[in-house]
Order: C-alpha cells, then structure tokens, then sequence
C-alpha cells in the first residue's frame, strides 16, 4: 500500500518546483489565471483549488498525477503558534491586535451587526514607491455578512 500524498507534500512540491524554476508567484498566478495572494494561499494549504485550476498547477509546476485531487481538497485550517515569531508575519497579528477592535467598530458602524467575509474575499499587495523609502499596500475586500438574529 502506497502512502496518500498529503496538502504539506504538495506545498513542499511546488516550493521546491517554484525555486527550481525560478518562477515568482506573481508568474505562477498569471499561468493559473489566478491572484497571487489567492495562488500563494491555496498553494500552502489554506484554500482548495477548484478542480480545473488544480489541473493547471500541476501542469505549470510539473506535479504528479496524484497532487490534483490534493490540492482541490477542502482545507482544515491550523496555525501551529499561538503567536507567530517571524518578524513580517508578527506585524500583521500586531496590526490585528492593535487595530482588530477599530477595525469592528467602523465595520459595525457603517454596515451594522456583522463581519467581513474572509470566503468572499479578495486581497492585493503592491509596492508604492515613496522618498521616505518604498511603502507596502496591502488592499482586502470581503462581502459584508450580517448576524441573523432570528
């Protein structure tokens, strides 16, 4: 009986498939006809792939067979650190931390009751430059879900 490839061994496939090559995932994700954010993302796990561009990553990123079905399997979505520890990663859970209540407020405020859909969502990042030295512009959209209260 052969082992079942797994979410991470396909993650370890195509960064090892992306380095090798070269590629960008900003490359990856116009081979795909997808965002980079949302290529990125699916790519490490966090978001199935819909089954015809799972087809496509394993073509651009030369995958077994095998690695299709994985990667358009659902998600169980686990962080393995209460708080993460790289420096880049840490600003956004301080960002979070520091603005999530503002951020709710505002929300709540001008949609009501509600949240920001994380599903519907969408995410960009792009460099802006500035004399002060280059800024990052980090841009989410998400649909707007009201609580039920029934």
């Amino acid at each position: 009986m052969t082992d079942m490839m797994t979410k991470e061994d396909v993650t370890a496939m195509i960064l090892s498939a992306k380095k090798t090559a070269g590629m960008t995932w900003e490359g990856i994700a116009e081979k795909i006809d997808m965002s980079p954010v949302w290529t990125h993302s699916a790519a490490m796990g966090m978001n199935a792939f819909p089954a015809e561009k799972a087809a496509l990553m394993v073509k651009v990123m030369g995958l077994p067979q095998e690695a299709e079905s994985v990667l358009a399997e659902s998600p169980t979505k686990i962080w393995e650190q209460a708080v993460p520890t790289d420096p880049c990663i840490y600003r956004f859970y301080e960002i979070v931390g520091v603005y999530g209540p503002t951020l709710k407020a505002l929300i709540q405020e001008k949609f009501g009751d509600g949240i920001m859909s994380a599903i519907d969502f969408d995410m960009s990042v792009t460099r802006v430059e500035n004399p002060k030295g280059d800024r990052v512009k980090v841009e989410m959209s998400g649909k707007y879900l009201g609580y039920n209260s029934w």
